[in-house]
């Protein structure tokens, strides 16, 4: 069954009371007692389980771990460390950190993350046995309770995201397992003919980009617009247990949503112990006569299944914890959500999240670019529907700006022939960053103030060769350096470089570890492109060709979201 906002809304009625219920819940009856109840004294020593588990979930482990443990006869001792999945796959990909039995990540992606990492580090990916999912929990849109009551009956659903017609916050898919599903979602209801549909939303999303759950809820109640955050279902339960925060209610996606899952994760350090545990076994046997009325104690291996069993059938436990249960059941007793399960999807395969992170990494690079922009006479000739090229630019440029993340920095030349004494080109702004209100106005100040700065010819292979000596000489080695060139015509600076003594100082001024793409956009019919195309090339850029208005904002997303396979895209 589909829940919309209207039954996120009678949710919100738990809000409007007197604030959390949470059930402090004791562990179900859950063990037969079979496993430790045979023999009267226990076990002589515990054994030692060590349970790594993601920080949203850990609480709700612990209390079930310690339920496990009092039940074992002292045959069990366990250590439940709260960490987050990033930092766990990580460290169980270089082989470091504290031994663990077990780990509990907020995602099966995680895994598939976790050999990722190694194997580029040369490193064999881990050997870990993935057991039964533990828990479950719908990604979700979490919102202020005015701004959901404000919705109706239409829920907003991942077209929306999408389509960009609401402001959506998307913590760094590099730390959240609910992010990237959030962007698997993206990617199933994209358009696979239009590729510049999916990067596009991502540019979007990666214009803030919240470095945690907790800023995305802050940024969420203090924005001046209507704003969401992509969330878990139990994030918000969580956030909504303090009475003292602005409550947020849970809006579930129209088409249905991808589940996170908890897996429970055998490490490394546990198979090598199961071997040790089998030698041992081996060997008792061989020396001892089989006495099929001996009580033996539960192995390391025998009690990690039972500790795993029991957090995935604590449904009391989790759900009061804001969890639904590994078959995405469970009825939740907290504010701001849905009591009832929802209508839910499998999240896609770890290693499809792992390329899709990837591209994520691609678009959401910081950048570092000097955008060149002809304002030769040309740009006076007529484009159409009674507008000339450079209205045409300037609708499509200011609306361009709108996909640049406030994590770009951004100068802006203008040239033509002699526009700066002898010069070619004219500085019109330094780069800097976009988040700086006053640096992204000045740009647009210039953009708004194009059609007064037209005149002369084209003087393109002096001013290329310059910009590409600025944003050299100034190269910041933490960002993706790159000149944006922009122009309607063909070099027409007699009195300047030609082509092929451009190409040659463009050759020589690359260097593999400082590396400044030319990324050249012909606008207009008359431009040269097989010379655009060649000069790209040399500095492993790439040329384009923007005809119409709504092109130039597809041709950035393109050459933006090919940043990677440059100078062979396909």
């Amino acid at each position: 069954m589909l829940v919309g906002v209207s039954a996120a809304l009678v949710a919100l009625l738990v809000v409007g009371g007197a604030g959390a219920a949470w059930a402090t819940g004791m562990l179900d009856p859950l063990l037969d007692g079979s496993m430790f109840t045979s023999e009267p004294d226990g076990c002589d020593e515990p054994t030692e389980l060590v349970i790594v588990a993601d920080t949203t979930i850990a609480p709700a482990v612990t209390s079930v771990a310690e339920e496990f443990d009092a039940a074992s006869e002292g045959c069990a001792l366990t250590t439940v460390r709260a960490q987050e999945s990033a930092d766990t796959a990580a460290v169980v990909a270089t082989g470091t950190g504290d031994p663990a039995d077990a780990w509990i990540p907020s995602s099966g992606a995680w895994v598939d993350r976790m050999a990722a990492t190694a194997s580029s580090l040369g490193r064999p990916a881990p050997e870990v046995s993935v057991g039964l999912d533990v828990a479950t929990t719908p990604v979700v849109f979490a919102t202020p309770a005015e701004e959901a009551a404000s919705m109706g009956e239409t829920a907003p659903g991942w077209g929306t995201v999408l389509a960009g017609g609401t402001r959506m916050l998307l913590p760094d898919p590099e730390g959240s397992g609910a992010s990237l599903a959030a962007l698997a979602a993206l990617a199933g209801i994209a358009d696979p003919d239009d590729p510049t549909q999916l990067a596009g939303a991502m540019i979007e999303l990666g214009k803030a980009i919240p470095a945690s759950t907790d800023a995305a809820f802050g940024a969420t109640v203090a924005a001046a617009e209507p704003t969401m955050a992509i969330v878990t279902e139990q994030a918000v339960a969580e956030y909504n247990s303090d009475e003292d925060v602005q409550q947020l209610v849970a809006v579930y996606p129209a088409e249905g949503t991808p589940a996170m899952t908890y897996p429970f994760v055998r490490l490394p350090a546990q198979a090598a112990a199961d071997d040790a545990d089998e030698e041992a076994d081996a060997s008792a046997d061989a020396d001892a006569p089989a006495d099929p009325d001996a009580w033996t104690p539960p192995t390391r291996a025998e009690l990690l299944t039972g500790l795993e069993s029991a957090i995935a059938d604590a449904e009391g436990v989790l759900t009061a914890h804001g969890f639904r249960t590994a078959d995405g059941d469970g009825e939740l007793d907290a504010p701001g959500v849905v009591v009832e399960a929802v209508s839910t999807f499998p999240a896609p395969a770890g290693a499809d999240q792992v390329a899709l992170l990837r591209q994520w990494g691609v678009l959401t690079l910081r950048g570092r670019m000097l955008a060149v922009i002809d304002v030769s006479g040309s740009m006076l000739d007529p484009a159409g529907n009674g507008l000339r090229r450079i209205d045409i630019f300037q609708q499509a440029a200011l609306g361009a700006m709108q996909k640049f993340s406030g994590e770009v920095q951004m100068g802006v030349w203008a040239f033509s022939t002699a526009r700066n004494g002898d010069l070619d080109y004219e500085e019109l702004a330094p780069i800097g960053p976009l988040a700086d209100a006053a640096h992204l106005q000045q740009i647009a100040g210039i953009i708004a103030s194009l059609p007064e700065r037209l005149g002369g010819a084209t003087g393109l292979y002096d001013t290329t060769l310059a910009a590409v000596q600025r944003v050299t000489e100034t190269y910041d080695p933490d960002r993706i350096n790159s000149v944006l060139l922009i122009t309607d015509g063909v070099n027409e600076d007699a009195n300047g470089i030609d082509l092929d003594t451009l190409l040659a100082e463009l050759e020589e001024l690359q260097d593999p570890l400082r590396p400044v793409p030319v990324i050249m956009i012909g606008f207009g019919p008359d431009t040269d492109f097989d010379a655009m195309n060649r000069i790209a090339k040399a500095t492993g850029g790439a040329a384009y060709s923007a005809t119409e208005p709504e092109d130039l904002g597809d041709v950035l997303v393109t050459a933006l979201s090919q940043r990677t396979c440059r100078p062979d895209c396909g």
